[in-house]
Parts: C-alpha cells; structure tokens; sequence
C-alpha cells in the first residue's frame, strides 16, 4: 500500500494478487468459525417454530453449535470459503494499487482520496461478479442445519454447485449479487481506504514505522469502521442468498419484511461476530499480506543476485 517498503523494489502485480489471495486464505481458515456463527446469527429470526434453537452471542453460538451439530460444522462451507478468497480477495486486494496508479495517473504523485475510492470500486465490483457462486454455497452450507429431522440440502460443496445450478438455473449462483455488491463494494472502500489512510498517517506523522505493529493497528482501526457500514447490508444479504426459491420476492421485499417482522435493530444481527470476524480477519490479512509481499520480492532480488 502506501509508505516505504522494506525493499527498494516495489512488489509486482502478480505478487500483489497472489500474496492476496494466500493472505486472504490464512485468514479465513483461522476466522471460519466466527464467520459461521455470524450467519446463524443473521438468519435466526426467519424460522418460527419453537424447536428451533436460539442462538446468544458469538461465543454462544459456537459452543452451541459445537454440541449441538458437532466441532466441523464450524467449518462447514470452508472448501467454498477458500475458492471465494482465491477468486475474489487476490482480486479486490491484490489490484488496488494498480487500479488507484491508473485513476492518479497524470494528476498527483500522491493518489488522492477520489482515486483510492474509485479503486476501492472498481476492484470490489469486478470481484463480485466473479466470486459470487463461491458466496452463495458458502452462505448455504453455513446456514443448513441437520437437526430436527431435517434433511439438509446439499452433501458438500460441489454437491451444492451442481443442486442450485440444475434447480435454480446458472442465475441461481449469483443470487443476490445486488445486496453482495452493495455489500462488497462498501466493504472494500471502507477496508482498504481506512487502511491506506492510516497506515499513511501513522507512517508520515512518524508514530509507527512501517512495520507489523502499524499494519496491526491500520487493519483493527479499518475492521471496525467497515463493520459499522457494512452490517446492514451485510444482514439482508445473507438472509436473501440463504432462502428458498420464493420466500423473498425481491432484496427490498427482504429489507421491508425484516423491518416490518424484526425491527431496524435485525440489520445490526450477529454484528459482533461481524467484528469480531473481520476485524481479525483484517490483521491477519493485512500482516500476512504486508509480509507476504516483502519476502517474495526480497527472494526475487535475491534470485537476481545470484543470477
């Protein structure tokens, strides 16, 4: 991102995507539980019937969920998880900075806030729309539950691709792009913004060095700011991708039936495991990414040397 970098050489644009994409990979694998508990939060509230269970807090929600369906129903929809971080984070991440040098091109030396946003949504809705099938059976295998008698409806993750694409055609795997686009482009402005600025402020002002205590600091500050914006949107989202083919008939029709059945207090449901979530998610990201990004160049200046 921004600040002098601990090599002379600035990382390339394949190291930019692929330390993304790994960095995003680290982090969901150490964040998946928190994730899952986030859904069940989100979505508790559309089923009625006395039977089912009620889910208190994030730490509550895993350890019911635990005893409940079992330690690996945590990571239900990880496989999914994965392929979205390969397909969509090395994206959004990995061509900020690219996309933020060709908005600044000509204008500054330093990428204006205008650039860093227009970057922040350009990368966000290009990886949307190629990483939303990956979202919709992750969400999926997160929310279906096998308890009660009930059937779940899909066996794994390809099991999932294959049932959604032959019952509810190709579009089906992008179902609520709408709500996800909204969702990831606030995400990704908010996420990278904040962290650029910081880490720029935190780096000129000289109260942290551009190092791991920085990131650190950069990615927390960015976690909670991108939460706050994103939650509500964040809560429609999950629950129209999670519903059966005519429960909502629209995203609206899902924001006004939550409104009108739950209160406005259902847009903040499961925020913090939200946090929670993102906010480690963001430092693990960031300092893997950060890290990432310096080895590889120094072992290709390396490489050169020897050469």
């Amino acid at each position: 991102m921004v600040g002098p970098t601990a090599s002379d050489v600035p990382p390339t644009m394949p190291v930019k995507i692929f330390s993304a994409g790994v960095a995003a990979c680290v982090a969901d694998v150490i964040t998946f539980p928190l994730d899952t508990a986030k859904v069940r939060l989100q979505i508790q509230g559309e089923c009625q019937t006395s039977r089912a269970i009620r889910y208190k807090g994030v730490l509550g929600t895993v350890t019911t969920l635990a005893k409940t369906e079992g330690p690996m129903k945590l990571y239900s929809g990880l496989p999914a998880g994965l392929q979205r971080q390969i397909s969509f984070a090395s994206l959004r991440i990995g061509l900020y900075d690219t996309v933020q040098e060709f908005f600044s091109t000509g204008k500054q030396t330093t990428a204006s806030l205008g650039s860093k946003i227009a970057a922040g949504l350009t990368t966000g809705g290009v990886a949307v729309f190629i990483g939303q099938p990956t979202e919709v059976v992750k969400v999926r295998l997160q929310a279906q539950s096998h308890l009660h008698g009930l059937k779940p409806r899909y066996t794994g993750t390809y099991n999932a691709y294959r049932i959604i694409a032959t019952t509810e055609g190709l579009t089906g795997l992008w179902k609520g792009t709408t709500p996800n686009l909204t969702r990831n482009v606030i995400i990704n402005c908010t996420e990278l913004v904040t962290y650029d600025l910081m880490k720029e402020a935190l780096v000129k002002k000289k109260l942290l060095a551009d190092d791991l205590p920085c990131h650190f600091v950069s990615a927390l500050i960015a976690g909670f700011c991108t939460t706050v914006l994103s939650s509500p949107v964040d809560v429609v989202k999950t629950r129209f991708v999670n519903s059966p083919p005519g429960q909502y008939t629209s995203v609206p029709n899902c924001a006004m039936t939550m409104l009108t059945k739950e209160g406005p207090l259902a847009f903040f449901k499961g925020f913090v495991p939200s946090f929670l979530r993102l906010g480690s998610w963001n430092v693990i990201m960031f300092v893997c990414f950060e890290q990432l990004k310096r080895e590889l160049m120094k072992s290709g200046q390396t490489v050169n040397c020897a050469t």
